[in-house]
């Protein structure tokens, strides 16, 4: 036997040294009178495959989940840094500052609101008249509705834009052409009502479009038949009449609004005014004589505050993240995953340095984060004094726009800093694809081991078996040497004379 020796007491000797359970080897009757095996050769290769697998495989193990903790920790690393980093986006630009807010002195006249980039500043506006879409109201032209008018084709246009309306015999009563021109096909904007008054029936024409030019006009095809009466301006005047060339009454006048800003006198087809760049205007009403309204477009200190304040807040928590990972926890005694690891603290350090440096702003009063009110406390974290803030931005809004958004700002270098940090050839993926392949080396190193133990299972099974069957013959044999011998006559001794 090569592979080992195996005693009565249970103890077998593999070529390392290695200790297993006690053989079973069955007594020499029952084994005889089975012809059974003396050893149970399953059990025994199996305990000499796990001594000489197990120890092994325990080291691989280790050093896998090692390997995995540490892939795990620089994902948490990873992530942490990309969600402060989305909290730079409202500071590391210069644009990012230009958030400017619009405020009328008189709502009754008009609001305002401003987009990035509006001019600051304070701007006097008038309001002569507001914009209006024209309304106009046909005579009686029925007892009622349900009455037929007349057949045949109505051209209707606003502004520049016509359409025409095919009236037949379907759709022939006052109901029924209302209807009609308000599902034509290339309306811009005209409807139709039908008013029942206690004359009759009247037919209401509006405008969706307001402005001088959008003036409505009715025209009919039948050559002065019924449809006539629905025409405007009247294409045959009555010069008796009253109003000769009109068979509508103008209830509300197309106009365009009059206004001026700073003292510019200008028009608008719309009481929406964007001739302020970044500045949108809603005319409501007029002012009174000499009487100006003001606007005043400022920058938006309360959203530079709150960004900031979101600053803040975002790196504490990643501040918390860093001591997660590389941290000790005395009252529990546990250290964190990355504690000691280079690059944690390399970046920790990197980030802190940032936050810490004096930014050249052109102002010796507001060129770090402590003069604009954010300080460190005892446990690393900062905290935010909003009102040293608040007299920072309105003492000198552009130093502290500098302060974040600069070429050398906090908020731009920071950004910087993790970007170049999580790219794909940064340190966070270098190291994680040096973990990697440990991991991949270290499984590839599990599926060697279940080979070799596979093929030591193969052999050892082979010689064990050789080595019961041997057994099993030998036992046979001393079997049948005992029965031999029991069956020989028994020699009697010769008496003395």
């Amino acid at each position: 036997m090569t592979a080992a020796s195996v005693n009565s007491s249970g103890t077998t000797d593999t070529a390392t040294g290695t200790s297993t359970a006690p053989v079973s080897i069955a007594s020499s009757s029952s084994a005889a009178a089975a012809g059974g095996s003396v050893i149970n050769v399953s059990s025994l290769v199996s305990q000499l495959v796990a001594a000489t697998q197990d120890p092994q495989q325990t080291l691989i193990n280790n050093q896998t989940q090692a390997v995995t903790t540490q892939i795990s920790s620089l994902g948490t690393l990873k992530s942490s840094l990309s969600t402060f980093q989305a909290s730079l986006a409202a500071l590391d630009t210069p644009s990012a500052f230009n958030t400017e807010t619009a405020n009328s002195s008189n709502s009754a006249v008009f609001t305002a609101t401003a987009t990035s980039g509006a001019p600051v500043g304070t701007y006097s506006v008038t309001v002569g008249q507001l914009a209006q879409a024209q309304q106009i109201l046909s005579g009686e032209l029925a007892s009622n509705g349900s009455a037929v008018v007349g057949t045949g084709t109505l051209q209707l246009s606003l502004g520049g834009t016509s359409f025409n309306v095919s009236i037949n015999d379907t759709d022939s009563t006052l109901n029924g052409i209302a209807a009609a021109i308000n599902s034509a096909d290339g309306n811009p904007g005209i409807t139709a009502t039908v008013l029942q008054g206690t004359d009759g029936a009247h037919l209401l024409l509006s405008s969706t479009q307001s402005g001088a030019a959008n003036v409505i006009q009715v025209s009919e095809t039948d050559s002065g038949g019924a449809l006539n009466a629905l025409t405007y301006p009247d294409p045959n005047p009555d010069p008796t009449a009253p109003n000769p060339d009109l068979h509508y009454t103008v209830e509300t006048a197309a106009q365009d609004a009059q206004y001026s800003i700073a003292g510019v006198p200008s028009t608008s087809a719309s009481n929406t005014i964007t001739s302020l760049s970044g500045v949108t205007l809603t005319l409501i009403g007029q002012t009174a004589a000499n009487t100006p309204a003001s606007l005043t477009v400022s920058s938006d200190t309360s959203t530079i505050e709150s960004n900031v304040g979101a600053l803040v807040t975002a790196y504490n928590t990643l501040a918390a993240s860093f001591t997660t990972l590389g941290g000790y926890d005395s009252s529990t005694g546990t250290a964190g995953p990355m504690m000691g690891n280079a690059l944690l603290s390399g970046i920790e350090n990197q980030i802190k340095s940032a936050l810490y440096s004096v930014v050249n702003t052109g102002s010796s009063t507001y060129n770090s984060l402590a003069s604009v009110g954010i300080t460190t406390n005892s446990d690393g974290t900062l905290s935010l004094n909003s009102t040293t803030l608040s007299n920072a931005l309105s003492t000198n809004f552009s130093a502290v726009s500098t302060l974040f958004s600069g070429t050398s700002g906090i908020a731009t270098a920071l950004n910087t800093l993790i970007t170049q940090n999580l790219s794909s050839t940064g340190s966070i993926s270098t190291n994680s694809d040096s973990l990697v392949s440990q991991e991949n080396a270290l499984t590839a190193q599990t599926n060697q081991l279940n080979s070799q133990m596979a093929a030591l299972s193969a052999s050892l099974t082979q010689q064990y078996s050789a080595l019961n069957t041997l057994l099993s013959s030998l036992q046979t044999t001393s079997s049948y040497l005992t029965q031999a011998f029991s069956s020989l006559p028994s020699v009697q001794g010769t008496p003395n004379a």
